[in-house]
């Protein structure tokens, strides 16, 4: 029996304490999860006793207990001194004689299993890695496509030296452990080639929001230190959990990253260079930047592992466990691997029933952007750091700005108020670190270097959904504490409006009752950018329109129509499952031909017209023979939003419908495309669909009151026009009482009734008056439904 390493086949979560995180969960993985289809290397442990017995060999503990008397961490220049010396100790002492000897003897049992020429995947596993409230991210060395048993001897002694590097004792002092407490286990397993194939994390939750609905994954070409470094802009898909457990096996969500480098290995190196740089970065071939580093089949077969995993370790600890994981794909067998998981550190340690939302009070000149992390909002004074020699200029309470921030900059990002890099994604390090620091960072921010200046005031806001901005000056903003088990639920159900995917899984925290109005506009306008028809017809585009609608849609084969339905049903069911199973009213576009125009291409397809507000717009559009074929796209992504990915909760609303002949001819259009069984309301927001409500509800099974355009058109009111702007009021007795014959009227039908516009998030009144006629739901803007569900749960009481 072996007194040093441990095999994966021996051991599992519950040997952490002897064999570190890394190696306790493959270990767990290959035992029980290998049955269940996840793909793990072989492998062994080198345990936290042959660490001991290293140190005890050659006397080492007296002299590193030493280094750490009176040691101050916040201290930079200490931290490096005291660093230096304990791994220079480490380093020149000598692997014992009986340690080595096993070391080797597991390396010719992995040469058995795999080959003389299988190369190693030699990586830190400390003792305390990978707990519930601290990663330990990046805080210890890995060296890949080791050979040989000098270069194996050698990597294992420069593993265990790096349990003092100068960010790993940072970080201990930071999460309270006694640096001589914590010990180093080493993981040695089967390289997978990834460096000839993709590489990249996923988490069982959303890192930013905490939406514990959907699978994160990133991927990139190459080996994975630049995904988890934030070196480069990484793909990224999200697949929806409840969806795919009910057999709907779909990308919810994708977005196709940079990619500009891709990390491979050098040329072989001999043992006396191995310190030197032994892997490299080259310019990712423009043919990969613009593709998926993984297909579709394999977003979802990582998913389905993520699922597996996250149930698994959920139930050995007995409580939900979101996990933290990292995948690679071998470049020679093709095959998908899982190399570590571990539990997410930073919302599984959230109370769901508490939040904070952080809000700016006002808004000023966006200096930069990038990926945003944390929903946060900080500020302070720009501090630019080009290296960590220069961290001694650095000051609590300023805004870190650097190319990036590996895991040795922990000392410096702790002190800052907000973090921002040049590189990175949402999984790097500088974004798991921030997230555990709770600091706000806008990672990816191109240029930030050469745009913001050393001593500039600025505000850091990530509370605005994905996209990251850098504001000039100290803005105001605040922050609300909300106990959601503590809000009142009003009898009338209270839903919100929302158009911008990006903020779908961060408002999904909002005790809300389903969305009453989702915009397809957004998606359309910020993702797909070109007409429809221009998709359809592109014969009649211009040479530079045609190249780059074909840019766009290169990622999907080149193929233009199923870039357009893909995005726009990603985009729609990604809103969706923000409610999931809740309703999701989804509008059909109801863009306005000038709107339209502005659309890549669009100008060959729309008129022009004197007032496009009351023009061809909405259900005109839908049966229109110039706009027919267009239609029939949105036809097809909302077909594949509820029936292919699962989202029966998507229910579709038709818009700016002016006559009862017009609304069959919309319905039948619907039937002819396959979504006659799907849920089908009308936009009431025409004084003919508030005189014709009976009619209109043989056609719809509901309404939902705009009282955007149903005041413009009850009153006469240009609601574009400054000059009359002072006579357009929703409170307008006329408005009000077409309201109340809607909400009458679809009682009567025995038929849904709400409503969508701003007036009760404006007016108090208002929404007491519509609570008043007891309309079913009234759909509000985010920012404003907190507020509205405390004001009509009072309303409701004092009635």
């Amino acid at each position: 029996m072996s007194a040093f390493i441990k095999w994966f086949r021996e051991i599992g979560i519950q040997d952490t304490a002897e064999v570190g995180g890394k190696n306790a969960s493959l270990g767990e993985m290959y035992n029980h999860l290998t049955p269940l289809g996840v793909k793990v290397p072989n492998g062994f442990a080198v345990t936290a006793t042959a660490y001991k017995h290293y140190l005890s060999a050659n006397n080492l503990w007296e002299p590193l207990s030493k280094l750490f008397e009176n040691f101050n961490p916040d201290d930079i220049d200490e931290l490096k001194n005291v660093g230096k010396a304990a791994r220079k100790l480490i380093m020149d002492a000598e692997i014992p004689e009986d340690l080595k000897k096993e070391i080797l003897q597991g390396y010719a049992e992995l040469k058995k299993e795999y080959g003389d020429d299988v190369s190693l995947a030699v990586r830190s596993s400390a003792t305390a890695e990978d707990s519930p409230t601290a990663s330990f991210a990046g805080q210890n060395e890995t060296y890949l496509n080791i050979k040989g048993e000098d270069n194996l001897l050698w990597a294992y002694k420069m593993c265990i030296a790096s349990n003092f590097t100068d960010r790993s004792i940072s970080y201990k002092y930071t999460h309270n452990f006694d640096p001589m407490k914590v010990y180093l286990s080493v993981v040695i397993m089967k390289m997978v080639r990834s460096d000839l194939g993709s590489s990249g994390v996923m988490f069982s939750i959303d890192t930013e929001s905490g939406f514990r609905d959907v699978v994160f994954i990133n991927a990139a070409w190459g080996l994975g230190e630049n995904v988890v470094q934030g070196t480069i802009d990484p793909d990224a898909f999200y697949v929806h959990k409840p969806t795919f457990k009910k057999g709907k096996k779909a990308v919810l969500k994708r977005k196709l990253g940079s990619k500009n480098l891709m990390m491979i290995f050098s040329e072989k190196l001999e043992v006396a260079n191995l310190a030197e740089q032994f892997t490299k970065n080259i310019k990712t071939p423009i043919e990969k930047r613009m593709k998926f580093a993984i297909t579709d089949d394999e977003v979802l077969k990582l998913a389905d592992w993520a699922i597996k995993i996250e149930e698994h370790y959920s139930e050995v600890r007995g409580k939900y466990t979101p996990m933290d994981m990292e995948w690679a794909k071998d470049g020679i067998d093709g095959e998908l691997y899982m190399v570590q998981a571990r539990p997410e550190t930073v919302h599984s340690q959230e109370t769901l029933t508490e939040f904070e939302i952080y809000r700016l009070l006002e808004k000023g000149k966006v200096l930069v952007t990038g990926n945003a992390v944390g929903e946060k909002i900080g500020a302070g004074k720009v501090c630019i750091l080009r290296s960590m020699a220069e961290a001694d200029k650095f000051k609590e309470g300023d805004v870190l700005v650097a190319h990036t921030t590996s895991p040795d900059w922990e000392p410096v990002m702790k002190k800052a108020s907000a973090i921002i890099t040049e590189t990175g994604g949402r999984t790097c390090h500088a974004a798991i670190v921030s997230r555990e620091l709770g600091k706000p960072a806008v990672v990816g921010a191109k240029d930030a270097k050469k745009i913001l200046k050393d001593g500039q005031e600025v505000t850091v806001s990530c509370a605005e959904g994905e996209i990251g901005k850098v504001y000039e000056g100290i803005l105001k903003f605040e922050v609300e504490k909300v106990d959601v088990s503590k809000l009142p639920r009003p009898k009338t159900k209270i839903m919100m409006n929302l158009g911008n995917p990006e903020l779908a899984f961060s408002l999904a925290k909002l005790p809300v009752d389903g969305i009453g109005l989702a915009r397809m506009e957004f998606i359309i306008n910020n993702y797909i950018k070109a007409h429809p028809m221009a998709i359809k017809h592109p014969e009649m585009l211009s040479e530079t329109e045609k190249a780059l609608i074909d840019e766009l849609a290169f990622p999907f084969d080149g193929d233009g129509e199923e870039f357009f339905i893909k995005t726009l049903s990603e985009g729609v069911a990604t809103i969706a499952a923000a409610v999931y199973p809740k309703k999701c009213i989804v509008r059909m576009s109801d863009f306005k031909s000038n709107e339209y125009a502005n659309l890549l291409g669009g100008r060959h397809f729309e008129p022009i017209e004197d007032n496009p507000m009351i023009g061809f717009r909405g259900a005109a559009r839908y049966t229109h023979p110039s706009y027919k074929e267009g239609f029939e796209l949105e036809c097809k992504a909302m077909k594949r939003a509820i029936f292919d990915m699962g989202f029966d909760n998507i229910h579709l609303m038709i818009p700016f419908c002016r006559r009862v002949e017009e609304g069959k001819r919309v319905k039948e259009a619907l039937i002819e495309n396959g979504l006659g069984d799907v849920p089908l309301y009308v936009m009431c927001e025409i004084p003919n669909n508030v005189i014709l409500i009976d009619k209109f509800l043989q056609i719809f099974d509901g309404i939902s009151i705009g009282t955007n355009d149903l005041t413009q058109l009850t009153l006469g009111v240009d609601r574009d026009s400054q000059i009359v702007a002072f006579d357009y009021d929703e409170r307008d007795e006329g408005v009000k009482t077409m309201v109340k014959m809607a909400v009458e009227g679809a009682k009567r039908n025995n038929k849904y009734s709400g409503l969508c516009g701003q007036a009760p998030s404006d007016y108090p009144d208002f929404a007491e008056f519509l609570v008043s006629i007891g309309i079913e739901s009234m759909s509000l803007n985010p920012d404003s439904v907190l507020k509205i569900i405390k004001d009509i749960a009072e309303m409701e009481k004092n009635q």
